[in-house]
């Protein structure tokens, strides 16, 4: 497929629907009538589309609806290209935004790249230091902060999962070599599986269709599959599921939005809440003139372990007593 950018023209258009259906009125005034002289404008950049993404642009949106602050958002999707992410933040540095929202890693370093005046407020990135976004998390300086999608220990209890109470030996993972966010992702996972005496086994891909043949490469070499955080496998997670619902492999997903598509389980967060939590950062910049670079680079800060009941069914996992009294199950 021709990948190209959506118009500026038709993504304003399309926001402009979302958020009057979701009842927002960042862009009005109190007697109604629209307000562009009392209106931020934001410039939103994201990747790819697929739920964790757009629900944390939701949140983001929340968080300054919550907050008064009006705002006049142009949604931008780079289709999973790179060079697209740096055509979108170089077209935000010429529109003269007040704020871009980066929503994913690539996104970020295209902003990052194409100004160090207007503020940049990232999430969905896994390690903004390692990507070189930020000095450090405490005190990430320049015009850049925002959330990450990576809890400390979410891979680390995912391993020990796979290990203890699947008796997994082999775990077949799913990613995009080319993704910053998921060179790191993997690091992790092998020295925690490592730990947890598991064994990676890799396929790679470059693009969403390739997906499921890489996924398939798995079968036979791997007894559990672990899908991290990478967009350009979540947008394609359908895929993956097939695979693993068709040859009864336990998949272990990085996020809760990829549970409840029909992974069976994950050590997750709300990409909402993390989305949420950036936006409040923007407004600490917005509303409360703060420099982006005084403002800490913030965690998920509510992880937990959550089960789908039917994709258990479906992968041939039944569902141990035990666990119901530390996870939250859902169908």
């Amino acid at each position: 497929m021709k990948k190209r950018l959506y118009s500026t023209a038709a993504i304003t258009l399309f926001t402009g629907i979302l958020l009057a259906g979701c009842g927002d009125e960042s862009e009005k005034s109190s007697t109604g009538n629209e307000s562009e002289k009392d209106a931020f404008k934001i410039g939103v950049t994201q990747l790819v589309q697929h739920d964790s993404l757009d629900q944390a642009y939701e949140g983001f949106q929340a968080a300054l609806k919550d907050s008064d602050i009006k705002a006049k958002y142009d949604l931008q999707i780079a289709q999973g290209d790179q060079n697209n992410s740096q055509t979108i933040a170089n077209n935000f540095v010429g529109d003269k935004v007040d704020l871009i929202f980066a929503n994913s890693t690539p996104s970020a370093l295209s902003s990052v790249n194409a100004t160090k005046d207007i503020p940049i407020v990232f999430t969905s990135v896994t390690d903004p230091v390692a990507a070189e976004l930020v000095s450090s998390l405490e005190k990430p300086g320049g015009n850049v902060t925002g959330t990450t999608d990576s809890h400390p220990e979410a891979i680390e209890k995912s391993m020990k999962f796979l290990a203890e109470e699947l008796g997994a030996k082999t775990i077949g993972t799913v990613y995009n070599t080319g993704e910053q966010n998921s060179v790191v992702q993997i690091k992790n996972v092998k020295a925690e599986a490592k730990k947890a005496g598991l064994k990676i086994v890799e396929a790679s891909v470059s693009t969403s269709a390739e997906v499921k043949q890489a996924t398939e490469s798995l079968i036979g070499k791997a007894d559990a599959l672990y899908i991290i955080t990478d967009n350009t496998v979540v947008s394609a997670l359908e895929s993956v599921i097939s695979v693993a619902n068709e040859q009864d492999i336990p998949l272990f997903v990085g996020e809760l939005d990829s549970v409840n598509a029909g992974g069976f389980a994950a050590y997750g967060f709300s990409y909402y809440d993390i989305g949420y939590e950036a936006g409040e950062k923007a407004v600490e910049i917005l509303k409360d003139d703060k420099k982006p670079g005084d403002i800490a680079v913030q965690y998920p800060q509510k992880l937990k372990l959550v089960i789908n009941e039917t994709a258990a069914k479906e992968m041939g996992i039944e569902i141990k007593e035990e666990w119901k009294a530390n996870a939250e199950f859902v169908k």
